[in-house]
Parts: C-alpha cells; structure tokens; sequence
C-alpha cells in the first residue's frame, strides 16, 4: 500500500507539544524566573552588564513565545480531526473535561505560582467547550425537520453561547479559541479556505499563521498512536517547570 504524501495526525500532534513546550519555558522558567532575578539583580546593582543580560534573556523569551504561538492553532485543528473520527464523542468530551480538571492545579501552580488562581482556566477548558460547539453544530445539521433558515440561526447561537461561557470562565484563548474551533470547523470540506480563514484569524499574533503549514500538509492519516500523549504531558510538563522556578529561583 502506497504510502500517503503529507504529514500525519501524530506528527502534526509533536510539532504542537514541542512547540507548546518551547512556548511554556519561555512562560514559566525565563518570565517568572530568570528575568524576574536577572531585573532584580540590575535594579538594585544599577549595572550596565546586568541590564544587557536581562534584554538578552528577554529577547530570548519573546523568541520562546513566538515559536509557541504555533501550538494552539494545531491543537484546534486536531480537536476537530479527532471529533470527525471519534467514536463515540461523549468518551472524547470526557477526557478533555477530566484533565481539564486534573490540569488547572499543575497549570496555576506553573504561571501564576499558587495553587489556585482564578484569573484563568488552561487550555483544556477551551477545547472542551469547542468540542461541545462542533457537536452542536453537527446536532443541528443532522435535524432534517429544522429549515435551512433556522439551522443557520441556531448554529450562530450555538457558537455565540460557546464564545461566552469561555469569555466567563476566563479559559486560556477564550472565546477567540472557540470561535477559532467553530470557523475551521465550517470550513472544513475546503482546505485551501480552511487555512485561510485560519491565517486570518491568527494574524493578531504574528507567528500563528505559520501553523497552518503543517496543518495544510496534513493528509488525513492517524500515524503513531499518541492518543494520550498531551493528556499526560500536558499537566506533567507544567507541574515540573512550576517545581524547577520554585526551587530553583
């Protein structure tokens, strides 16, 4: 069997975890630690040297978070993938709700330094919404008794009520993230319109767009069977870079 030209899901799925990676060090390890003690350090020294390593460490952090804008674009697009080929979407609904859940603890602990924070929510608490979206979406359009008008109506709705329980829960993305999830999800069936709507409504962070590379190589097969992967590392990573600034700074 000839093997598909693109990239797979799995890969898609490592550039996304790397770059997150990338993204959270920068985030965790250099914002909350290296700088805040390198900008002390030339606060209260008032030295020249230490002024100059503290704009090199964050130049060094912009360019961290500018590799880690390519994540949740590709997280987006791998929810939606993962919603057309589930199963059963009640069991996909219920993983991304669990760790959303066993995530927040690790994910305040990490950005915010406490236990608890409720200044925001981490990202599972977005893509759990999107997926609720998507399914609505798709309810609606399988109701054949629903005219066309209405389905339309209902579907905007749907999406709006998505967009405002993410903007109230103060999830990470918010409601940009759920709109984002609900656009690539109407766009589907078009790849080439897909991606373009996609490198729209990420230019607001410059990097993004650039996502939509791997995403449009993508050619629709599984690859390695990662399916826990993120689940795991995703409040694992977090819960170890809040642990080496807590100790190490």
């Amino acid at each position: 069997m000839e093997e598909k030209r693109g990239w797979s899901g799995s890969t898609l799925k490592m550039i996304a975890i790397i770059t997150m990676l990338i993204d959270h060090i920068g985030a965790v390890i250099l914002e909350r630690g290296i700088l805040v003690k390198v900008s002390g350090q030339s606060v209260l020294s008032a030295d020249i040297a230490a002024l100059h390593a503290y704009n090199k460490w964050q130049m060094i952090d912009r360019i961290f978070r500018s590799i880690g804008r390519l994540a949740f674009p590709i997280f987006c697009f791998l929810l939606i993938e993962g919603f057309l080929h589930t199963r059963d979407w009640r069991k996909y609904f219920i993983r991304l709700f669990l760790f959303s859940f066993l995530s927040e603890i690790p994910f305040d602990f990490a950005v915010y330094g406490k236990a608890f924070c409720w200044y925001s929510q981490n990202v599972y608490f977005t893509l759990w919404i999107g997926l609720l979206v998507i399914t609505g979406i798709r309810y609606i359009e399988e109701r054949e008794e629903i005219a066309e008008g209405l389905k339309k109506l209902l579907q905007i709705l749907t999406v709006i009520a998505g967009i405002g329980l993410a903007e109230w829960m103060r999830t990470d993305y918010a409601g940009f993230g759920v709109f984002a999830i609900a656009g690539l999800y109407f766009l589907r069936s078009n790849k080439k319109v897909q991606t373009a709507f996609g490198c729209i409504s990420f230019a607001w962070e410059i990097t993004a767009p650039l996502a939509f590379i791997p995403i449009y190589k993508y050619n629709g097969t599984r690859g390695w069977n990662l399916k826990y992967v993120f689940y795991v590392f995703y409040p694992v990573h977090l819960l170890i870079l809040g642990l080496i600034v807590k100790f190490a700074f």
